[in-house]
Protein backbone atom coordinates (compact mmCIF):
# COMPACT_ATOMS: atom_id res chain seq x y z
CA UNK A 1 0.00 0.00 0.00
CA UNK A 2 2.78 2.72 0.74
CA UNK A 3 4.60 1.76 -2.92
CA UNK A 4 0.98 2.40 -4.28
CA UNK A 5 0.65 5.76 -2.60
CA UNK A 6 4.12 6.91 -3.49
CA UNK A 7 3.50 5.96 -7.20
CA UNK A 8 0.18 8.03 -6.93
CA UNK A 9 2.13 10.88 -5.35
CA UNK A 10 4.85 10.35 -8.01
CA UNK A 11 2.07 10.52 -11.17
CA UNK A 12 0.55 13.50 -9.11
CA UNK A 13 3.59 15.51 -8.99
CA UNK A 14 4.41 14.67 -13.04
CA UNK A 15 0.66 15.97 -13.47
CA UNK A 16 1.19 19.28 -11.71
CA UNK A 17 4.46 19.97 -13.05
CA UNK A 18 2.93 19.02 -17.10
CA UNK A 19 -0.26 21.46 -16.47
CA UNK A 20 2.23 23.96 -15.19
CA UNK A 21 4.47 23.47 -17.71
CA UNK A 22 1.25 23.80 -20.29
CA UNK A 23 -0.18 26.61 -18.53
CA UNK A 24 2.86 28.96 -18.58
CA UNK A 25 3.57 28.04 -22.04
CA UNK A 26 -0.29 28.76 -23.52
CA UNK A 27 -0.06 32.13 -21.57
CA UNK A 28 3.21 32.81 -22.97
CA UNK A 29 1.87 31.98 -26.22
CA UNK A 30 -1.19 34.13 -25.91
CA UNK A 31 1.28 36.93 -24.37
CA UNK A 32 3.20 37.17 -27.49
CA UNK A 33 -0.04 36.55 -30.17
CA UNK A 34 -1.20 39.84 -27.62
CA UNK A 35 2.14 41.56 -28.05
CA UNK A 36 2.27 40.77 -31.50
CA UNK A 37 -1.24 42.57 -32.26
CA UNK A 38 -0.64 45.38 -30.40
CA UNK A 39 2.51 45.92 -32.08
CA UNK A 40 0.75 45.48 -35.83
CA UNK A 41 -1.41 48.53 -34.40
CA UNK A 42 -0.84 52.27 -36.21
CA UNK A 43 -2.61 55.14 -34.84
CA UNK A 44 -2.21 58.44 -36.32
CA UNK A 45 -2.16 61.99 -34.16
CA UNK A 46 -5.27 63.64 -32.96
CA UNK A 47 -3.77 67.09 -33.00
CA UNK A 48 -5.89 69.25 -35.04
CA UNK A 49 -9.14 67.40 -33.12
CA UNK A 50 -11.89 70.30 -33.36
CA UNK A 51 -11.96 72.88 -31.01
CA UNK A 52 -15.33 72.76 -31.03
CA UNK A 53 -17.56 69.28 -31.31
CA UNK A 54 -20.64 67.73 -30.41
CA UNK A 55 -21.65 66.99 -26.62
CA UNK A 56 -20.90 63.08 -26.32
CA UNK A 57 -23.48 61.17 -26.72
CA UNK A 58 -25.12 59.49 -23.43
CA UNK A 59 -27.10 56.55 -22.40
CA UNK A 60 -30.73 57.16 -22.33
CA UNK A 61 -32.86 56.70 -19.11
CA UNK A 62 -34.37 53.10 -18.19
CA UNK A 63 -37.28 52.51 -16.64
CA UNK A 64 -37.03 51.34 -12.48
CA UNK A 65 -35.48 47.90 -12.17
CA UNK A 66 -34.49 47.74 -15.65
CA UNK A 67 -30.57 47.33 -16.72
CA UNK A 68 -28.87 50.76 -17.25
CA UNK A 69 -28.84 51.75 -21.48
CA UNK A 70 -25.52 51.76 -22.96
CA UNK A 71 -24.73 55.24 -25.10
CA UNK A 72 -24.81 54.19 -28.90
CA UNK A 73 -21.27 54.42 -30.79
CA UNK A 74 -20.30 56.33 -33.97
CA UNK A 75 -17.72 55.23 -36.07
CA UNK A 76 -16.10 57.30 -38.65
CA UNK A 77 -14.41 54.45 -41.64
CA UNK A 78 -12.49 56.05 -43.94
CA UNK A 79 -11.24 53.86 -47.21
CA UNK A 80 -8.07 55.76 -48.51
CA UNK A 81 -7.25 55.75 -52.20
CA UNK A 82 -3.22 57.06 -50.75
CA UNK A 83 -0.92 55.00 -52.97
CA UNK A 84 2.09 55.07 -50.20
CA UNK A 85 2.96 51.91 -48.29
CA UNK A 86 3.05 49.16 -51.80
CA UNK A 87 -0.26 50.55 -52.46
CA UNK A 88 0.31 51.40 -56.45
CA UNK A 89 -0.02 47.96 -57.66
CA UNK A 90 -3.61 47.82 -56.20
CA UNK A 91 -4.67 51.17 -56.95
CA UNK A 92 -2.86 52.24 -60.04
CA UNK A 93 -1.91 55.99 -60.72
CA UNK A 94 1.64 55.78 -60.12
CA UNK A 95 1.46 60.07 -60.49
CA UNK A 96 -0.91 60.20 -57.67
CA UNK A 97 0.19 61.85 -54.97
CA UNK A 98 -1.03 62.55 -51.19
CA UNK A 99 -4.45 60.82 -50.52
CA UNK A 100 -8.56 61.55 -50.52
CA UNK A 101 -11.35 59.23 -48.90
CA UNK A 102 -12.27 56.93 -51.48
CA UNK A 103 -14.87 55.83 -48.91
CA UNK A 104 -16.56 56.98 -46.11
CA UNK A 105 -19.39 55.62 -43.44
CA UNK A 106 -20.59 56.89 -40.28
CA UNK A 107 -21.57 54.08 -38.58
CA UNK A 108 -24.09 54.49 -35.96
CA UNK A 109 -24.48 51.87 -33.17
CA UNK A 110 -27.47 51.97 -31.23
CA UNK A 111 -27.87 51.77 -27.66
CA UNK A 112 -30.05 49.09 -27.23
CA UNK A 113 -27.29 47.42 -29.15
CA UNK A 114 -29.64 45.16 -31.68
CA UNK A 115 -29.59 48.30 -34.26
CA UNK A 116 -26.53 49.73 -36.11
CA UNK A 117 -26.86 52.26 -39.53
CA UNK A 118 -24.04 53.05 -42.15
CA UNK A 119 -24.42 56.30 -43.57
CA UNK A 120 -22.38 56.34 -46.74
CA UNK A 121 -21.42 60.40 -47.97
CA UNK A 122 -20.68 61.04 -51.31
CA UNK A 123 -17.05 61.80 -52.29
CA UNK A 124 -18.05 64.06 -54.74
CA UNK A 125 -20.09 66.01 -52.00
CA UNK A 126 -20.07 69.77 -51.87
CA UNK A 127 -19.84 70.60 -48.20
CA UNK A 128 -18.00 73.04 -45.93
CA UNK A 129 -14.39 72.00 -44.31
CA UNK A 130 -13.89 73.78 -41.81
CA UNK A 131 -10.21 75.12 -40.57
CA UNK A 132 -7.77 71.73 -40.37
CA UNK A 133 -4.63 70.89 -39.13
CA UNK A 134 -1.81 69.91 -41.16
CA UNK A 135 1.98 70.26 -41.32
CA UNK A 136 2.71 72.13 -38.03
CA UNK A 137 -0.01 74.89 -38.40
CA UNK A 138 -4.09 75.43 -39.05
CA UNK A 139 -5.14 75.66 -43.07
CA UNK A 140 -8.20 77.83 -43.36
CA UNK A 141 -12.14 76.74 -43.87
CA UNK A 142 -13.73 76.41 -46.79
CA UNK A 143 -16.87 76.53 -48.31
CA UNK A 144 -18.80 74.46 -51.01
CA UNK A 145 -15.72 72.35 -52.09
CA UNK A 146 -16.00 68.46 -52.40
CA UNK A 147 -16.19 66.12 -48.96
CA UNK A 148 -13.32 64.10 -50.13
CA UNK A 149 -10.78 67.20 -50.51
CA UNK A 150 -10.88 67.60 -46.29
CA UNK A 151 -9.11 63.88 -46.03
CA UNK A 152 -6.31 65.79 -48.86
CA UNK A 153 -5.88 68.38 -46.31
CA UNK A 154 -2.12 69.20 -46.40
CA UNK A 155 -1.16 66.84 -48.94
CA UNK A 156 0.01 64.01 -46.54
CA UNK A 157 1.09 61.16 -47.86
CA UNK A 158 -1.37 58.85 -45.36
CA UNK A 159 -4.40 61.10 -45.57
CA UNK A 160 -5.86 63.44 -42.66
CA UNK A 161 -8.27 61.75 -41.00
CA UNK A 162 -8.88 64.29 -38.11
CA UNK A 163 -9.76 66.88 -40.94
CA UNK A 164 -12.04 64.73 -42.16
CA UNK A 165 -13.68 63.92 -38.86
CA UNK A 166 -13.71 67.33 -37.63
CA UNK A 167 -15.71 67.81 -41.29
CA UNK A 168 -18.56 64.99 -40.51
CA UNK A 169 -18.87 66.36 -36.92
CA UNK A 170 -19.88 69.66 -38.22
CA UNK A 171 -21.86 68.58 -40.81
CA UNK A 172 -23.99 66.42 -38.56
CA UNK A 173 -23.93 67.61 -35.23
CA UNK A 174 -22.92 64.40 -34.34
CA UNK A 175 -19.99 63.50 -32.23
CA UNK A 176 -17.22 60.77 -33.44
CA UNK A 177 -16.58 58.14 -30.78
CA UNK A 178 -13.88 56.29 -32.99
CA UNK A 179 -12.12 56.94 -36.64
CA UNK A 180 -10.38 54.12 -38.78
CA UNK A 181 -8.81 53.96 -41.95
CA UNK A 182 -7.99 51.80 -44.33
CA UNK A 183 -6.17 51.62 -47.37
CA UNK A 184 -6.13 49.22 -50.60
CA UNK A 185 -3.61 46.56 -48.90
CA UNK A 186 -5.37 46.53 -45.79
CA UNK A 187 -8.85 45.86 -47.61
CA UNK A 188 -7.32 43.73 -49.83
CA UNK A 189 -5.52 41.24 -47.08
CA UNK A 190 -8.59 41.18 -44.60
CA UNK A 191 -10.58 39.68 -47.24
CA UNK A 192 -8.28 37.07 -47.98
CA UNK A 193 -8.26 36.70 -44.14
CA UNK A 194 -11.45 35.66 -44.25
CA UNK A 195 -11.61 33.33 -47.08
CA UNK A 196 -12.98 36.17 -49.36
CA UNK A 197 -16.38 37.39 -49.49
CA UNK A 198 -19.48 35.96 -51.49
CA UNK A 199 -21.04 39.26 -53.44
CA UNK A 200 -22.64 40.08 -56.88
CA UNK A 201 -21.23 41.70 -59.89
CA UNK A 202 -23.81 43.61 -61.70
CA UNK A 203 -24.21 44.04 -65.75
CA UNK A 204 -20.44 45.59 -66.93
CA UNK A 205 -18.81 46.89 -69.93
CA UNK A 206 -16.20 44.63 -69.10
CA UNK A 207 -13.95 44.91 -72.19
CA UNK A 208 -14.05 48.53 -71.80
CA UNK A 209 -12.90 48.49 -67.59
CA UNK A 210 -10.07 45.68 -69.10
CA UNK A 211 -9.09 47.91 -71.47
CA UNK A 212 -8.63 51.28 -69.71
CA UNK A 213 -7.96 49.67 -66.09
CA UNK A 214 -7.05 46.02 -65.74
CA UNK A 215 -10.19 45.26 -64.56
CA UNK A 216 -11.41 41.49 -64.90
CA UNK A 217 -15.22 41.29 -62.76
CA UNK A 218 -16.89 39.32 -64.36
CA UNK A 219 -21.09 39.27 -63.81
CA UNK A 220 -22.29 37.28 -61.09
CA UNK A 221 -22.13 35.77 -57.74
CA UNK A 222 -18.76 34.64 -57.10
CA UNK A 223 -16.23 34.66 -54.11
CA UNK A 224 -14.06 37.56 -54.39
CA UNK A 225 -10.75 38.56 -52.21
CA UNK A 226 -7.35 40.43 -52.60
CA UNK A 227 -7.13 42.36 -55.78
CA UNK A 228 -10.64 41.90 -56.97
CA UNK A 229 -12.28 42.61 -53.44
CA UNK A 230 -10.72 45.86 -54.05
CA UNK A 231 -11.66 45.54 -57.52
CA UNK A 232 -15.15 45.67 -56.92
CA UNK A 233 -15.47 48.15 -54.26
CA UNK A 234 -13.55 50.69 -56.30
CA UNK A 235 -14.42 50.30 -59.92
CA UNK A 236 -16.70 52.89 -61.25
CA UNK A 237 -16.69 53.36 -64.50
CA UNK A 238 -18.55 50.54 -66.83
CA UNK A 239 -20.95 50.39 -64.29
CA UNK A 240 -24.39 52.29 -64.71
CA UNK A 241 -23.86 55.74 -65.25
CA UNK A 242 -20.16 55.50 -64.16
CA UNK A 243 -20.71 57.64 -60.87
CA UNK A 244 -19.90 57.21 -57.22
CA UNK A 245 -23.03 56.53 -56.53
CA UNK A 246 -23.70 53.11 -57.81
CA UNK A 247 -20.00 52.22 -56.38
CA UNK A 248 -21.66 52.92 -52.76
CA UNK A 249 -24.29 50.86 -53.19
CA UNK A 250 -21.76 47.89 -54.36
CA UNK A 251 -19.28 49.24 -51.33
CA UNK A 252 -22.76 48.68 -48.85
CA UNK A 253 -23.25 45.42 -50.13
CA UNK A 254 -19.66 44.13 -50.01
CA UNK A 255 -19.85 45.47 -46.00
CA UNK A 256 -23.03 43.40 -46.09
CA UNK A 257 -21.52 40.40 -47.30
CA UNK A 258 -18.15 40.51 -45.53
CA UNK A 259 -20.42 40.67 -42.10
CA UNK A 260 -22.63 37.70 -43.39
CA UNK A 261 -19.31 35.55 -44.11
CA UNK A 262 -17.67 36.60 -40.45
CA UNK A 263 -20.82 35.50 -38.64
CA UNK A 264 -22.03 32.20 -40.76
CA UNK A 265 -18.50 30.93 -40.87
CA UNK A 266 -17.62 30.87 -37.45
CA UNK A 267 -14.69 33.33 -38.18
CA UNK A 268 -15.52 35.07 -34.76
CA UNK A 269 -15.53 31.79 -32.88
CA UNK A 270 -12.33 29.47 -34.43
CA UNK A 271 -9.53 30.67 -32.22
CA UNK A 272 -7.16 30.34 -35.38
CA UNK A 273 -9.63 31.82 -38.04
CA UNK A 274 -10.09 34.89 -35.60
CA UNK A 275 -6.49 35.35 -34.98
CA UNK A 276 -5.37 35.54 -38.90
CA UNK A 277 -8.55 37.97 -39.32
CA UNK A 278 -7.00 40.05 -36.28
CA UNK A 279 -3.91 39.77 -37.59
CA UNK A 280 -4.88 41.31 -40.68
CA UNK A 281 -6.74 43.69 -39.04
CA UNK A 282 -4.40 45.39 -36.79
CA UNK A 283 -2.21 45.26 -39.61
CA UNK A 284 -4.99 47.11 -42.04
CA UNK A 285 -5.98 49.94 -39.86
CA UNK A 286 -4.86 53.10 -38.68
CA UNK A 287 -7.11 53.56 -36.02
CA UNK A 288 -7.59 57.04 -33.74
CA UNK A 289 -5.25 56.54 -30.40
CA UNK A 290 -8.19 54.85 -28.23
CA UNK A 291 -8.27 52.22 -30.32
CA UNK A 292 -4.36 51.46 -30.05
CA UNK A 293 -4.64 48.27 -27.96
CA UNK A 294 -5.89 44.92 -28.99
CA UNK A 295 -8.26 45.00 -25.81
CA UNK A 296 -9.83 48.25 -27.26
CA UNK A 297 -10.36 46.81 -30.63
CA UNK A 298 -11.81 43.51 -29.31
CA UNK A 299 -14.01 45.44 -26.71
CA UNK A 300 -15.50 47.52 -29.69
CA UNK A 301 -15.74 44.30 -31.77
CA UNK A 302 -17.65 42.66 -28.72
CA UNK A 303 -20.56 45.36 -28.69
CA UNK A 304 -20.62 45.15 -33.12
CA UNK A 305 -21.28 41.50 -32.75
CA UNK A 306 -24.45 41.63 -30.97
CA UNK A 307 -26.57 43.76 -34.25
CA UNK A 308 -28.59 40.91 -36.23
CA UNK A 309 -28.18 41.63 -39.93
CA UNK A 310 -31.27 42.01 -40.57
CA UNK A 311 -30.65 45.30 -38.33
CA UNK A 312 -27.87 46.87 -39.49
CA UNK A 313 -28.76 49.16 -42.50
CA UNK A 314 -27.21 51.17 -45.04
CA UNK A 315 -27.98 54.65 -46.60
CA UNK A 316 -26.21 57.22 -49.02
CA UNK A 317 -27.21 61.03 -47.59
CA UNK A 318 -29.97 61.93 -49.75
CA UNK A 319 -28.71 64.17 -52.75
CA UNK A 320 -28.99 65.89 -56.37
CA UNK A 321 -26.79 65.89 -58.95
CA UNK A 322 -24.95 69.47 -59.61
CA UNK A 323 -23.19 68.87 -62.39
CA UNK A 324 -20.50 66.83 -61.71
CA UNK A 325 -20.90 67.42 -58.40
CA UNK A 326 -23.34 66.69 -55.75
CA UNK A 327 -25.64 68.54 -53.90
CA UNK A 328 -26.86 67.06 -50.38
CA UNK A 329 -30.57 67.78 -50.17
CA UNK A 330 -32.39 69.88 -47.46
CA UNK A 331 -34.29 69.49 -45.07
CA UNK A 332 -33.60 65.41 -46.14
CA UNK A 333 -30.16 65.13 -44.76
CA UNK A 334 -30.57 67.22 -41.62
CA UNK A 335 -33.62 64.68 -40.94
CA UNK A 336 -31.19 61.97 -41.38
CA UNK A 337 -29.15 63.46 -39.09
CA UNK A 338 -31.36 63.82 -36.26
CA UNK A 339 -32.38 60.29 -36.09
CA UNK A 340 -28.60 59.23 -35.61
CA UNK A 341 -28.72 62.09 -33.16
CA UNK A 342 -31.89 61.33 -31.11
CA UNK A 343 -30.60 57.35 -31.70
CA UNK A 344 -33.47 55.99 -33.86
CA UNK A 345 -33.83 53.67 -36.83
CA UNK A 346 -34.02 54.98 -40.19
CA UNK A 347 -37.73 53.96 -40.07
CA UNK A 348 -37.92 56.14 -36.82
CA UNK A 349 -37.90 53.46 -34.12
CA UNK A 350 -36.58 54.45 -30.99
CA UNK A 351 -33.17 52.10 -30.33
CA UNK A 352 -31.89 53.65 -27.57
CA UNK A 353 -32.93 50.82 -25.45
CA UNK A 354 -34.42 53.73 -22.80
CA UNK A 355 -37.91 53.02 -21.29
CA UNK A 356 -39.34 55.35 -24.15
CA UNK A 357 -38.49 52.92 -26.42
CA UNK A 358 -40.86 51.84 -29.00
CA UNK A 359 -41.64 48.27 -30.06
CA UNK A 360 -44.45 48.80 -32.53
CA UNK A 361 -44.07 48.86 -36.06
CA UNK A 362 -40.85 51.08 -37.33
CA UNK A 363 -42.31 54.41 -38.77
CA UNK A 364 -45.04 55.05 -36.41
CA UNK A 365 -46.46 58.09 -35.10
CA UNK A 366 -45.16 57.33 -31.71
CA UNK A 367 -41.36 56.81 -33.29
CA UNK A 368 -41.08 59.99 -35.03
CA UNK A 369 -37.75 62.31 -34.20
CA UNK A 370 -37.72 66.12 -33.46
CA UNK A 371 -36.76 66.95 -36.99
CA UNK A 372 -38.48 68.86 -39.36
CA UNK A 373 -40.49 66.66 -41.68
CA UNK A 374 -38.83 65.90 -45.60
CA UNK A 375 -40.49 68.63 -48.40
CA UNK A 376 -43.75 68.00 -50.06
CA UNK A 377 -43.27 66.49 -53.68
CA UNK A 378 -44.49 70.13 -54.96
CA UNK A 379 -41.78 72.16 -53.02
CA UNK A 380 -39.37 69.54 -54.12
CA UNK A 381 -39.96 69.54 -58.04
CA UNK A 382 -39.76 73.41 -57.96
CA UNK A 383 -36.35 73.13 -56.10
CA UNK A 384 -35.25 70.56 -58.94
CA UNK A 385 -36.62 72.43 -61.62
CA UNK A 386 -34.99 75.78 -60.42
CA UNK A 387 -31.88 73.97 -60.29
CA UNK A 388 -32.58 72.57 -64.05
CA UNK A 389 -32.69 68.85 -63.30
CA UNK A 390 -36.43 67.84 -63.48
CA UNK A 391 -39.59 68.11 -65.91
CA UNK A 392 -42.33 69.70 -64.69
CA UNK A 393 -44.09 66.54 -63.39
CA UNK A 394 -41.26 64.16 -63.21
CA UNK A 395 -37.87 64.29 -62.37
CA UNK A 396 -37.17 60.48 -62.88
CA UNK A 397 -36.10 60.46 -66.48
CA UNK A 398 -33.45 63.08 -65.87
CA UNK A 399 -30.89 61.49 -64.03
CA UNK A 400 -32.01 62.83 -60.72
CA UNK A 401 -30.94 61.08 -57.97
CA UNK A 402 -33.28 58.95 -56.11
CA UNK A 403 -33.49 61.07 -52.71
CA UNK A 404 -35.64 63.31 -55.28
CA UNK A 405 -37.68 61.14 -57.13
CA UNK A 406 -38.81 59.25 -53.88
CA UNK A 407 -39.96 62.40 -52.30
CA UNK A 408 -43.86 61.53 -53.76
CA UNK A 409 -47.10 62.75 -52.46
CA UNK A 410 -47.97 60.41 -49.97
CA UNK A 411 -44.19 59.95 -48.37
CA UNK A 412 -43.05 63.48 -48.83
CA UNK A 413 -46.48 64.59 -47.59
CA UNK A 414 -45.36 62.87 -43.93
CA UNK A 415 -48.04 59.99 -44.81
CA UNK A 416 -47.46 56.53 -45.73
CA UNK A 417 -50.10 54.07 -46.12
CA UNK A 418 -52.35 56.50 -43.48
CA UNK A 419 -49.61 56.77 -41.03
CA UNK A 420 -47.95 59.90 -40.17
CA UNK A 421 -43.84 59.63 -40.33
CA UNK A 422 -41.59 62.81 -40.80
CA UNK A 423 -38.91 61.07 -42.44
CA UNK A 424 -38.15 61.45 -46.13
CA UNK A 425 -38.97 58.85 -47.88
CA UNK A 426 -35.68 59.63 -49.79
CA UNK A 427 -33.96 58.32 -46.97
CA UNK A 428 -36.86 55.18 -46.54
CA UNK A 429 -37.00 53.87 -49.97
CA UNK A 430 -32.90 53.78 -50.11
CA UNK A 431 -32.16 51.76 -47.45
CA UNK A 432 -30.21 48.70 -47.99
CA UNK A 433 -30.17 46.20 -44.92
CA UNK A 434 -27.12 44.05 -44.70
CA UNK A 435 -29.36 40.70 -45.48
CA UNK A 436 -30.78 42.01 -48.62
CA UNK A 437 -30.46 40.08 -52.02
CA UNK A 438 -26.88 40.59 -53.06
CA UNK A 439 -27.54 41.20 -56.31
CA UNK A 440 -30.27 43.67 -56.07
CA UNK A 441 -29.67 47.58 -56.30
CA UNK A 442 -25.41 47.72 -57.27
CA UNK A 443 -25.84 50.21 -59.43
CA UNK A 444 -27.17 53.50 -60.38
CA UNK A 445 -28.44 55.10 -63.83
CA UNK A 446 -28.23 53.82 -67.19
Amino acid sequence: MAALGRRRLRELRVAVVVASTLAVGISGALGYVYLHLNANIKTFSEVGVSRSRPPEATPATTAPGQPAAQPPINLLLIGSDTRAGGNVSLGGGFAVEGARSDTTILLHVSGDRKHAVGVSIPRDALVDVPACYANGGWLPAQTDVMFNSAFSEGNLPTGNPICTQNTVEAMSGIRIDHTMVIDFSGFAAMSRAVGGVTVCVPAVNSTYLEHAYGVTLDPGVQNLSGQAAVEYVRAREGFGDNSDIGRMKRQQAFLSALMKKMLDSGTLDNPVALYQLADAATKSLTVDSSLDSVSSLVSLGVQLKTVPLYNLEFVTTPWSYDGARVDLIQPDTDVLWSLLREDRTLEGQDASGGASATSGPTGSASAAPTASPGPSAASERMRLMALGEAGPSSSASTGTSPSAVASDEASAAGTTAGTPTPVPSGITQNIRRADSDPCSDLSYGN
